[in-house]
Order: C-alpha cells, then sequence, then structure tokens
C-alpha cells in the first residue's frame, strides 16, 4: 500500500505552516567504473518523507545514526538536490529553483552544525567567520556597522565581543558552537535546522546550549528542526516529534503524546533506553532490546522496513510484504501518525 501524504495541505492547515516537504525522496547512486561509470544500485537515505512545520515550533527528527536525518535537513536547506518531493518554505516550491533563487531563500534558513570544530575555518576570525553572511547578502553598509552587529551577535548568544579577532582554536567546545549560532543568525532567518547541535559538548554545556536556542526563538520568533538522537533532550525542546528508521517516518506526535503513548514497536525501543534517575522505577521497568544490526540502506527490507527487528513483526499481518500506511490513530481528534501494520 502507498504510504498516506501527511502534509500541510492534506490536513488542511496552511494558514501557519512555514515549512511544508512532500513525499521526499533522498537517492544516492552507487556506480562501479572510472571512465564508463555504470549504476549498481541506489542508497535510499530518504523514502517518501512528509511533514510539515508551523510559524515558531520545533520538530523534532530523531533515530538512529544512519536513519536519513541529518540528509533531511540538508535536502530542506537544498544542500542536497531531491531525487523527488516537493518542499515549500513560505509558499516558495524550493525544488523547482535554481541558482540566484535558492540564495536568496537560504537567507531565510540556515543551518547549526553538528560538529562546532570543523564547522569554523580555523584560518578566519571570529569577526570574520560571523560577518561573512552580513557581506555576502549585503546587510551592512560599511565596515563600521558590521563589526557592531557581529559584536551584537556575540553578546546575544553569550560572547565577549572583545574576542572577535580571536580565532576558533582558543575557544571551548560549547563557545565554539555559540560562534556558529551568532553565524546562522547574523542574516536573521525565519527558520533553522538544528543538526544534532549538541552532541559534541559536554553534559554540563549541553543544557546551556539547548536554554539558549529556547530563549533565541523567543525573541527572534525563530522555527526549528531539531535533529537529534536523544529522546530526552528532543522532549525538553520539541512540540512536536517524528520518529525516523532507515529513511522512513515511523511515528510523528506531539511531544507528550509519544512519550506517554507511544504506537510504534520502534519507538518504544527507543524510549525504553532513555535512563530514568529514579533506581526503583528503573529496575522495574519493561525494556525492549532491538536484536540484529540495522538493514543496508541500499537493499531495504520488503514490507516494513523495521520488520527485520521488530519483536511483535508477524506474516499474518503483511509486516514482511507490504509496505504500511501512513495514518492517524490519533483519537479525540488529536494527531497521532504511524506507519505500523498491527497498531
Amino acid at each position: 500500500m502507498a504510504t498516506q501524504d501527511i502534509t500541510a495541505s492534506s490536513t488542511g492547515r496552511l494558514n501557519n505552516v512555514l515549512l511544508d516537504v512532500r513525499d521526499l525522496k533522498m537517492y544516492f547512486p552507487v556506480t562501479t567504473g572510472i571512465i564508463f561509470q555504470r549504476k549498481l544500485a541506489d542508497i535510499k537515505a530518504v523514502d517518501s518523507v512528509s511533514f510539515f512545520i508551523r510559524r515558531g515550533e520545533t520538530l523534532g527528527l530523531v533515530g538512529e545514526s544512519g536513519c536519513g536525518k541529518t540528509t533531511v535537513g540538508r535536502c530542506v536547506l537544498m544542500l542536497y538536490q531531491p531525487t523527488a518531493g516537493d518542499i515549500v518554505f513560505e509558499g516558495q516550491h524550493l525544488t523547482k529553483m535554481r541558482g540566484r533563487d535558492i540564495r536568496r531563500m537560504r537567507r531565510r534558513m540556515q543551518v547549526i552544525f553538528q560538529d562546532p570544530y570543523a564547522s569554523l575555518n580555523p584560518r578566519m576570525t571570529v569577526g570574520s567567520i560571523i560577518g561573512e553572511p552580513i557581506v555576502i547578502h549585503n546587510l551592512a553598509p560599511n565596515r563600521r556597522e558590521r563589526k557592531e552587529k557581529v559584536q551584537e551577535l556575540m553578546r546575544i548568544v553569550g560572547l565577549n565581543p572583545y574576542y572577535a579577532n580571536r580565532y576558533p582554536h582558543e575557544f571551548s567546545g560549547g563557545q565554539r558552537q555559540r560562534i556558529g549560532i551568532a553565524r546562522a543568525l547574523a542574516v536573521e532567518p525565519t527558520f533553522i535546522v538544528c543538526d544534532e547541535p549538541i552532541s559534541a559538548l559536554d553534559v554540563s554545556i549541553q543544557a546551556q546550549i539547548i536554554n539558549l536556542l529556547e530563549e533565541l526563538q523567543r525573541e527572534f520568533r525563530l522555527t526549528y528542526l531539531f535533529i537529534a538522537h536523544d529522546l530526552s533532550v528532543v522532549r525538553h525542546i520539541s512540540d512536536r516529534v517524528v520518529v525516523m528508521y532507515l529513511g522512513k517516518l515511523m511515528e510523528l506526535a506531539d511531544r507528550i503524546e509519544l512519550y506517554e503513548k507511544p504506537l510504534h514497536p520502534y519507538t518504544k525501543a527507543l524510549l525504553s533506553a532513555i535512563p530514568i534517575p529514579d533506581p526503583v522505577v528503573e529496575a522495574n521497568r519493561e525494556r525492549i532490546i532491538l536484536v540484529g544490526d540495522v538493514p543496508s540502506p541500499m537493499h531495504p527490507p520488503p514490507g516494513c522496513v523495521f520488520q527485520t527487528r521488530c519483536p511483535i513483526a508477524s506474516d499474518a499481518h503483511g509486516c514482511r510484504t507490504v509496505i504500511p500506511e501512513w495514518r492517524n490513530a490519533g483519537v479525540g481528534g488529536k494527531e497521532h501518525w504511524v506507519a505500523c501494520h498491527r497498531v
């Protein structure tokens, strides 16, 4: 059965939607040969993914490493040209744009990268790194105003403007990530892809960065796509959460609904792995241990892609032969989307 659409247009919520992703696919070809290349197969990094994000909202995107989370974020930013599907941002169809039009739209959408060490040019000062987007988009008429804007951005993210002439290697990991956040804010975007922005940081610093992102969201009315594998962090910062596995969506719901009433067995397994500080509750709760390895995205299993590791997969329900329908299983008017034959 074909995957059902869950877009802003299909749910009738177009008014307040900033980003609408429709049936997104991103396949990477696998070729052989040097001169005469021959295509062998496709790596299906993202396969028929649909979701939308409202203005001012944070949508959490979670899943294991290699499930396609980062690829979704880069497709949304058009850093990758999607194989198929449509991406509508502020009413504009990004997949139909090219060259100058895309560069103009990128001022409205920015990214905070996962690695604060690799994402900053070591040969540029912090002031130059933050000021470069301002120069590219002509947001300051002269050098003096550009310098003032850079200093203000450093103050906003909690850095001393006096350090603008220093280089990235002179800062800690948390400070470097603040530099990356200031660079993203430099062009006054409305939407930011946060690609695991705290996974490379110490636990004590992670909370500071999360609090900073929340403060910036309130102050500048930002919209986030927050990509992570730490479900406890996603629960704290997100309004809704979507769960991915092997390039496909497994479940999407409000954060409270998802954490209190998970429907998909994969979501249940992920939640059971979150440590609970209460030793009594931790000792008595059910743990779901997934067996086997994640299949290759080049040769995904037939039917439900999770069926090779699913503890409740059944031939009688078509788990191994039929692709599950993406449907709303919420009750009482709630939206709780899931792709599972057994739900």
